[in-house]
C-alpha cells in the first residue's frame, strides 16, 4: 500500500423515487430515473422538533451521513453543493421583501453550510466540517480539496458528501444545468478495507476524468455493487 492511496470503503445515496439497490443499478442503466419533485426521507430516526422545519436538501444529507454510520465522532465531513438551500434563501427573501424582516430561525436554517451542520449535530460528529461551493459547477474540484487533505497529511478519514435539492419553479429558466435531486456520501480512507463482500475501490481511479457528480455516483455503484 503506498502512502498516496486512498480509498472509498463504503458509500450511501438518497433521491427520490430510488428504494432499492436494483433501483439504483437500474439507474445506472439508464432503466429508471429520478423522480422530479420535493420529496424527502421521512429521517424518522431524528426528533420530530428537529427535523419538522428541515428542507430536501438537509432531510437527504442527514439521511446519507446516517447510512454511513458508524463513523468516529471525531471524523470530518466534506460537503460540496452547487446551489446549498436554495429553496429556504427564495422563501426568506420573498419574505425580507414582503414583510421586510424575517425569523432568526429561518436566517439559520437558510445558509449555505446548514445541511452538513444539522447532519454533525444530528449524530453528535465533533470531527468538524467544511462547506465548498465550487466555482463553475465543478465537482471535479470537491473532489481534488478531499484528496488534498489526504495528500498533506491532514486526513486518515474523512466523510465526503454531495448533495442538491430540487430547485424552485422561479429559478429553473434561469439556472442552467441537472435540476434533480440528489444527495450521496462516501467514506474516504488510508487503508483497504471490505463491506460485507465487497472491497474498497481506489478513488484516484473514480475520479479520473469526472467533473459531473452523477456521472462520478454511477461509476461508484458500478464498482461497488455490480
Amino acid at each position: 500500500m503506498k502512502q498516496n492511496e486512498i480509498y472509498i470503503s463504503r458509500f450511501s445515496a438518497w433521491a427520490p423515487g430510488l428504494e432499492n439497490k436494483n433501483d439504483w443499478k437500474e439507474w445506472v442503466l439508464g432503466k429508471r430515473e429520478i423522480t422530479p419533485g420535493p420529496d424527502s426521507p421521512d429521517i424518522s430516526f431524528t426528533p420530530p422538533m428537529f427535523r419538522r422545519r428541515l428542507s430536501q436538501i438537509s432531510k437527504m444529507t442527514i439521511q446519507v451521513v446516517h447510512d454511513l454510520l458508524p463513523v468516529a465522532e471525531n471524523t470530518k465531513m466534506l460537503f460540496l453543493s452547487f446551489r446549498g438551500e436554495l429553496s429556504k434563501q427564495y422563501k426568506m427573501n420573498k419574505t425580507l421583501i414582503q414583510d421586510n424582516d424575517i425569523m432568526p430561525a429561518t436566517f439559520s436554517l437558510s445558509v449555505f453550510n446548514a445541511p452538513v451542520a444539522l447532519a454533525s449535530m444530528a449524530f453528535s460528529l465533533k470531527g468538524g466540517y467544511s462547506a465548498i461551493f465550487p466555482g463553475g459547477d465543478s465537482f471535479a474540484a470537491g473532489l481534488s480539496i478531499a484528496e488534498a487533505a489526504f495528500l498533506c497529511g491532514e486526513s486518515e478519514e474523512l466523510i465526503f458528501i454531495y448533495a442538491d435539492e430540487e430547485i424552485p419553479n422561479e429559478y429553473k429558466d434561469i439556472i442552467a444545468g441537472n435540476h434533480i435531486p440528489l444527495a450521496f456520501g462516501f467514506m474516504l480512507t488510508r487503508k483497504p478495507s471490505f463491506q460485507g463482500s465487497t472491497p474498497s475501490v481506489y478513488f484516484s481511479t473514480l475520479k479520473e476524468g469526472i467533473d459531473n457528480p452523477e456521472d462520478f455516483l454511477k461509476r461508484l455503484i458500478l464498482s461497488k455493487l455490480s
